[in-house]
């Protein structure tokens, strides 16, 4: 659901009820992953996705059914070999829907938006729903953030809450949505449950080191990602707003002295494409030790041994030369800055979600792989 806050935030400002779906769980060639959501409000206005259009229609009738009842439903749609007209998945998946209605004055309307505002905002946050469990449970929430107290609560039971806020603040920290799996004893109720946790977190970071025509056209797809785009470059001719308007962040220094200062984690990409020693060197000295998702430098195969001599010469562990994807990109054949940003974010795309690289025609792989992003925490008892 957080992944269309500012929507959602937008309606909420407006006083309007609505009904969210949310992707609970996944399996098999599932279009969307846990987290993803699609909203309809009174007037049947809907937005966002949970099926890329396969179950859609289904799914909205839900929502409407939802707002009129007010109750929270779970739903599994997948594949129908018996009747292929039936309602649900024809790639094969099957995916498990949360249908909670949020309408004006309900008890979860506070910590809806309060989740809503904050993902909107930007801000990191956790919303935990309960998606299987007694019915006067289903769709109750709880907020967290990275610190302070939690919001809301699963209906009474305090150590329950606590115990929920903990762990969802533990996927929080992670950045990650998953369900967390509690058994009768833990959930103090009689029954198991199944907590849904939707993370939202600030936009991951790509910082592009090298004013050059091929860094405006990775700015562009780089933003298309969803990341947050800095170009660094020490030669202020270059890096300049009107050179680059879709960026974030345009900053005029050395690139190793704005990387020791700026702030990057573990989904941060770096792309270095001044492709000069004397930038390079001291940039990539750092930039290998840093807990970062991607470093990937332009240059020729020459261009790379020649890089990577040097930075033996200055230290640089065979294991830390390991992390450097270079030449930069996949083999796509690129010869134009637009096909060579599509190779190097091809090739980000690939190393965050665990892609071959290879061609899917021929290719006994799955075409979806389990997400690293999603999690399931079984949790037997609250001590």
């Amino acid at each position: 659901m957080l992944d269309i806050a500012e929507e959602l935030n937008r309606w909420v400002e407006q006083g309007r009820d609505f009904a969210v779906a949310t992707v609970v769980a996944v399996g098999g060639s599932a279009p969307r992953q846990p987290g993803a959501a699609l909203a309809v409000d009174s007037e049947g206005t809907a937005i966002g996705s949970v099926s890329g259009g396969c179950v859609e229609g289904a799914v909205y009738d839900l929502c409407r059914q939802a707002l009129e009842d007010g109750e929270a439903v779970g739903e599994r749609f997948g594949y129908s070999d018996d009747d292929a007209f039936a309602v649900g998945l024809t790639c094969g998946g099957i995916i498990d829907i949360l249908v909670t209605p949020v309408p004006v004055g309900s008890p979860a309307r506070a910590v809806f938006e309060a989740a809503l505002a904050a993902a909107a905002r930007g801000e990191a946050a956790a919303l935990a729903r309960v998606a299987e469990g007694p019915a006067e449970l289903m769709g109750r929430a709880v907020l967290v953030r990275t610190d302070g107290p939690y919001e809301g609560g699963l209906g009474g039971h305090p150590e329950l809450d606590r115990t929920v806020a903990e762990q969802a603040r533990a996927l929080l920290d992670a950045g990650r949505t998953g369900v967390l799996e509690i058994g009768a004893d833990g959930g103090l109720c009689g029954e198991p449950l199944k907590v849904l946790v939707e993370s939202s977190v600030p936009a991951p970071r790509m910082i592009v080191f090298g004013a050059i025509d091929f860094a405006s056209a990775l700015v562009r797809i780089g933003t298309f990602l969803g990341y947050r785009v800095t170009v660094c470059d020490a030669r202020p001719v270059f890096a300049t707003k009107n050179r680059f308007p879709e960026a974030d962040e345009i900053v005029v220094d050395w690139p190793h002295r704005y990387l020791e200062r700026t702030e990057v984690d573990g989904r941060t990409v770096l792309c270095v494409l001044t492709h000069d020693a004397k930038f390079d060197v001291p940039l990539l000295q750092l930039a290998l030790r840093l807990p970062v998702a991607y470093v990937g430098a332009m240059g020729s195969r020459r261009t790379h041994e020649d890089r990577n001599k040097r930075l033996r010469d200055v230290g640089v562990t065979e294991l830390e030369l390991a992390r450097l994807r270079s030449p930069i990109g996949l083999d796509l054949g690129a010869r134009s800055p637009e096909e060579t940003a599509l190779s190097i974010a091809a090739e980000i795309v690939a190393n965050r979600r665990g892609g071959s690289g290879v061609a899917l025609t021929g290719a006994h792989i799955p075409i979806h792989p389990d997400v690293a992003g999603t999690v399931v925490d079984r949790i037997g008892s609250v001590a």
